[in-house]
């Protein structure tokens, strides 16, 4: 992960953006309605975490302006729904974001080589962008290298690109070292272990008052405590559906000691089995309103 993206995902821990928040809200409840969430009901979901109304109209907007959301009609009432193609983006994020894979060391690595006309820059950058979001690490320029599970992910992205024809992909395994610590010292050049582990530690530290609130707390069973725990579940996954893209499962064997990315996916896998649940009450209530 280079240093600006660690500096973005620092941003973004310390206060999510309305448009985060509303990202996801869809992504979390809008797919089982068709992927349409009416205006009022979305007004009333966002007003249960801090936003106000000219708030999410404002954030809503943009939102529209990329092509993220638009607008329609839900009977007779202002709704809004996913753009074109967007629902499946989710569905295949669901998986990485729910259920994130750590590669094990005997497990094969996937190169991805790719060479582009000058004519076409924009193109390049389109592919190493890509490949950045997937959490690739770059080996050169054109050379980048992940665990070989993201190789289904990697070519629906940048088939959505246009870009699938410019890329090919290798699997292949680490010949130089077969006790692991030269791969080890590879990991460390090819991604910026130190900046994901901060990222990571700042997730655990920001999550510190929600983890010691439902820590130890009986199930939510009252609508009040549906209402606390929604705000707190969209809170937690809007701050953590980031991080598995910035982390692409690399094998523990191969991580700094005390890896705060497993304290994190521990601490994210405890509190979503407690939160989602009363969460989900809490939106369905509302959303039925």
């Amino acid at each position: 992960m280079s240093t600006v993206a660690a500096a973005e995902s620092k941003a973004a821990a310390a206060s999510p953006r309305h448009q985060q928040l509303i990202v996801t809200v869809f992504g979390l409840y809008a797919r089982e309605h068709g992927g349409v969430l009416p205006v009022a009901g979305l007004v009333r979901l966002l007003g249960d975490l801090g936003v106000e109304g000219a708030g999410v109209r404002s954030a809503v907007s943009r939102l529209k302006k990329r092509g993220v959301l638009e607008s329609v009609k839900l009977g007779n009432a202002a709704a809004y729904r996913l753009g074109p193609g967007l629902e499946e983006v989710f569905s295949e994020g669901d998986e990485r974001i729910f259920s994130p894979r750590r590669a094990r060391p005997e497990d094969p690595w996937l190169l991805a080589a790719f060479s582009v006309p000058e004519s076409q820059r924009a193109l390049r950058h389109q592919i190493r962008a890509a490949f950045t979001r997937l959490g690739f690490g770059a080996v050169s320029p054109g050379l980048w290298i992940a665990p070989a599970s993201l190789e289904r992910e990697a070519r629906r992205r940048l088939a959505r690109a246009g870009a699938a024809g410019y890329v090919e992909f290798f699997r292949a395994e680490y010949a130089d070292d077969g006790e692991g610590s030269g791969m080890r010292g590879r990991v460390a050049e090819w991604w910026d272990l130190e900046a994901l582990d901060a990222t990571y530690a700042e997730f655990v530290e920001g999550q510190r008052e929600v983890r010691e609130r439902w820590e130890g707390a009986p199930p939510p069973s009252s609508a009040e405590d549906d209402a606390a725990a929604f705000t707190d579940y969209v809170s937690l996954l809007t701050h953590w559906r980031r991080l598995p893209y910035l982390d692409p499962g690399l094998p523990a064997e191969y991580l700094p000691g005390n890896w705060q990315g497993l304290v994190a996916q521990r601490l994210f896998a405890e509190l979503h089995a407690k939160l989602a649940g009363p969460a989900r009450r809490h939106a369905e209530k509302v959303l039925a309103g």
